[in-house]
């Protein structure tokens, strides 16, 4: 990968070192820090601000060790179930139904069931509520945030050509949060693997004198340095030593060997992960109906990714003669990126009772950049090794992720204005993402772990609506298998949710309460620390939505 130093100004940092009064962390993590710990993540963006124009460079990456592996292509080649109240109330199986802005993330045939033209916009309020276990650790964490999630409509043309059996056509246009990420979980438990592994599984073969600071380089100078011409296992290897956590057999410069400087049988080990950001999608969409019988309809969506995730980590409880007796390693990794995809789709009026669709949404591909900023301290670190922080941001080369296509076939039965039933099925395989370029070697190996670990995912959603004059009463299912061929790494999801809706005649208010469950197996780093923690997390959303016809 070509190599870049974007901006490192050694005089600047000279006099940074000499004008430091406080330590840099502890002057961060009260910039940011809002009442509680969880709440330190809060000003992510202004910190990204903040420290971009300081010290970042492009570094030698190796991607089955940092963001970009399976986690990640499951991070976005996911939805949530978002959108609108009447949507989420019915589990969004809206496939043959249509006649709902959401409803085009699932078939864009569906825009030309609208009888007339509308507007809509929701917000929600997010619950999510996580129960973590690490051996015999258990940890329960919650938060609370109100988002405005959903914007679109739709403009309906009705056909005055008396001699066509087109008889509308409509244009449409949404936005939607198809994924949220604030979120927050903290593990706690008793592990016979210590940070120590993680070090020592990048630096064993590395030569010591490789990772050494020369004479009068700054310890932040030679972080940054080491990872972009050396790569991040190297750089990790340097941390763990001027950290503290490991020490090479001997001092020469062509040992290779390296020992922890921990004792312990069994270490307590804590781990407070904080995750902000969204997936969205703006939608643009045109659609047609045929003599009131058939709907045909194409979208093209633009997808915009944000997302933050800080880990802090913590280490203590060692044997107490072991020279290190406390561990403090935190990472920040940022996200951002875009995305296109299209969808294509038809919904069948059969007779008055049945209607029919199915629909094609394409692979999604996406162009994304992360960047990751590190912090170590223990009692036997470098004086300096304060300065190695959120400032200094190690940034990754562009690079490209496309997700599975996923076919969707759907059925209603509409019983006249009393209500309705609709059911979805969807099937997307897992194992076909792939993260590009394919010729790079550490993608070519993530690519093949997602092979051979994950799988054809099928989702099933079903959904009724009972109306009582001006009212609405709605209820809806969902599930969503293990996209792991295991299925135990990520389990089976199932959601439920309820709804109500009042007609105004001329605008339409609808509210929903919408609940899924899942567990999810976790590790604290991805190498050395292999013991994995199961997090069950449970997502309570409320939207609210207005309709306006016009």
């Amino acid at each position: 990968m070509a190599l870049e130093v974007q901006a490192v100004a050694t005089e600047a940092l000279v006099a940074h070192h000499a004008l430091q009064e406080v330590d840099p962390l502890q002057a961060e993590a009260e910039a940011v820090e809002v009442g509680n710990k969880p709440k330190l993540f809060k000003k992510k963006v202004n910190l990204k601000n903040m420290k971009r124009h300081l010290t970042f460079i492009t570094i030698l990456v190796c991607a089955v060790t940092t963001a970009q592996n399976i986690d990640e292509v499951l991070r976005y080649s996911t939805e949530n179930l978002q959108g609108t109240a009447r949507f989420q109330s019915m589990g969004g199986a809206f496939g043959a139904l249509g006649g709902d802005p959401s409803a085009l993330n699932i078939n864009p045939a569906g825009s030309a069931i609208f009888n007339n033209s509308q507007f809509t916009f929701s917000g929600t309020s997010y619950n999510p509520k996580n129960t973590s276990r690490y051996f015999d650790g258990v940890r329960k964490t919650s938060e609370y945030h109100i988002n405005l999630n959903q914007i679109g409509g739709a403009l309906v043309f009705n056909s005055t050509a008396d001699n066509s059996g087109w008889n509308k056509f409509a244009l449409a246009f949404n936005y939607d949060i198809v994924q949220n990420f604030d979120d927050i979980f903290e593990v706690n438990g008793n592990s016979n693997q210590g940070i120590d592994n993680y070090f020592l599984d990048f630096a064993q073969g590395v030569p010591f004198g490789s990772i050494q600071l020369q004479d009068n380089e700054l310890i932040e100078n030679g972080y940054l340095d080491i990872g972009a011409n050396q790569g991040f296992a190297d750089q990790q290897a340097f941390l763990g030593y001027y950290g503290g956590v490991i020490d090479p057999e001997n001092t020469d410069d062509d040992t290779s060997i390296y020992n922890q400087n921990a004792n312990y049988t069994t270490v307590d080990q804590n781990l407070l992960r904080s995750t902000s950001g969204y997936n969205s999608k703006v939608t643009l969409n045109i659609a047609s109906q045929y003599q009131e019988k058939l709907s045909l309809g194409a979208s093209f969506n633009f997808h915009t990714v944000l997302y933050n995730r800080l880990d802090e980590f913590t280490e203590t409880g060692y044997d107490t003669d072991s020279p290190i007796q406390r561990t403090t390693f935190d990472n920040l990794l940022h996200t951002e990126g875009s995305g296109f995809s299209f969808n294509l789709g038809a919904i069948a009026k059969l007779n008055d009772l049945i209607r029919v669709g199915a629909s094609y949404q394409s692979p999604t591909w996406y162009r994304l950049e992360d960047d990751l900023a590190q912090r170590i301290s223990s009692n036997l670190a470098d004086d300096n090794i304060r300065f190695i922080n959120f400032d200094q941001v190690n940034l990754f080369e562009v690079y490209k992720l496309k997700t599975p296509s996923k076919l969707t076939g759907s059925l209603a039965l509409i019983f006249g204005k009393d209500g309705l039933l609709s059911f979805d099925y969807g099937y997307q395989d897992m194992s076909q993402a792939e993260l590009r370029p394919t010729s790079d070697a550490n993608f070519a190996q993530v690519n093949t772990n997602v092979a051979n670990q994950l799988g054809a995912v099928n989702s099933l959603r079903l959904g009724g609506e009972y109306r009582i004059k001006r009212f609405s009463l709605r209820g809806g299912y969902r599930f969503e298998g293990s996209p792991y061929k295991d299925g135990n790494t990520v389990g089976d999801l199932n959601g439920l949710s309820a709804g109500i809706g009042y007609n105004f005649g001329g605008s339409r208010l609808d509210f929903v309460i919408s609940r899924t469950e899942r567990d999810i197996a976790h590790r604290l780093f991805d190498t050395g620390l292999t013991t994995p923690f199961v997090v069950n997390g449970i997502n309570t959303n409320a939207t609210l939505s207005y309709t306006i016809n016009f």
